[in-house]
């Protein structure tokens, strides 16, 4: 009934093209991807790189947070997508609580690059977090750093909220921005942040800066697949925009979105926030 995945014509994303995009001023379109058929269509509407996502444990295993995913479990939907994709630079997240010091993060970073196939981690927070990224550099994983709202901060922060409101939140997220980069961190993820201070990060650094709900500045845009498609659980975020809307493909609605972030005609104001 179906047929085999084929191979796409692009070659494919490395992590070096990704600092090469941002030098061109050429935006970034990246999605979260859980299985294969999802990552094929986002391969055909050129989608640049698929996160792995802790999400997944929300989106698709219907839990109230992302705490309780496991390596394994991303690294069974990280073979699943691998099967669906051959253009898109594929990354894993690092589960909450996978890397408490720099030895643990890399015995979980090297099962995800070696047995889930992705070629790049992603790791949330700051302060100690920053050693981990040195640590993975140092032996060759890719890294890609995540800040402002990190989810797996979600008891501690008390919610979903904004991150880096007020002069001193500002500062502290611009100064762990760097350390990310100094550390090694080939890529960051800016999330739920004020415009603003998203635009400043990214003229920090010389690292890509992917932006979800911190602006039109950034170097490129990701957003939940199922999100983009209107499959959203619970209150939508507003920095979501449903692409499927008036268009009658999930493909379509993909193709709908790469183009808008390229253009940079997402985000629009309605999804950004003030400071």
């Amino acid at each position: 009934m179906y047929a085999g995945i084929t191979e796409t014509r692009s070659p494919p994303i490395t992590v070096p093209m990704l600092r090469q995009f941002k030098q061109d001023g050429r935006k970034i379109a990246a999605l979260t991807a859980y299985d294969a058929s999802f990552a094929k269509l986002a391969d055909e509407a050129d989608v640049d790189a698929l996160l792995v996502g802790d999400s997944l444990g929300m989106v698709v295993h219907g839990k109230r947070s992302t705490l309780s995913v496991t390596v394994d479990d991303v690294i069974y939907h990280g073979r699943a997508v691998v099967r669906g994709s051959k253009r898109s630079l594929r990354i894993a997240d690092m589960p909450y609580a996978t890397y408490p010091d720099p030895k643990t993060a890399f015995k979980h970073a090297a099962r995800l690059i070696g047995e889930g196939e992705c070629a790049m981690v992603k790791l949330e927070g700051g302060g100690h977090v920053i050693e981990c990224i040195r640590y993975l550099v140092d032996r060759e994983v890719p890294v890609c750093a995540h800040l402002g709202l990190t989810p797996q901060s979600v008891l501690r922060l008390g919610g979903y909220k904004v991150q880096g409101r007020g002069d001193a939140a500002a500062q502290a997220l611009r100064d762990a921005a760097r350390a990310a980069q100094v550390a090694g961190a080939e890529m960051l993820v800016l999330e739920c942040v004020p415009s603003p201070l998203a635009a400043a990060i990214q003229a920090d650094l010389a690292i890509p800066v992917i932006g979800i709900g911190a602006g039109p500045h950034c170097d490129g845009q990701i957003l939940v697949c199922y999100d983009v498609i209107g499959i959203s659980s619970g209150r939508r975020p507003r920095f979501v925009k449903n692409y499927l809307l008036g268009r009658d493909s999930v493909l379509d609605a993909f193709k709908h979105y790469v183009a808008e972030v390229r253009e940079g005609a997402f985000p629009a104001a309605e999804h950004e926030y003030a400071e």
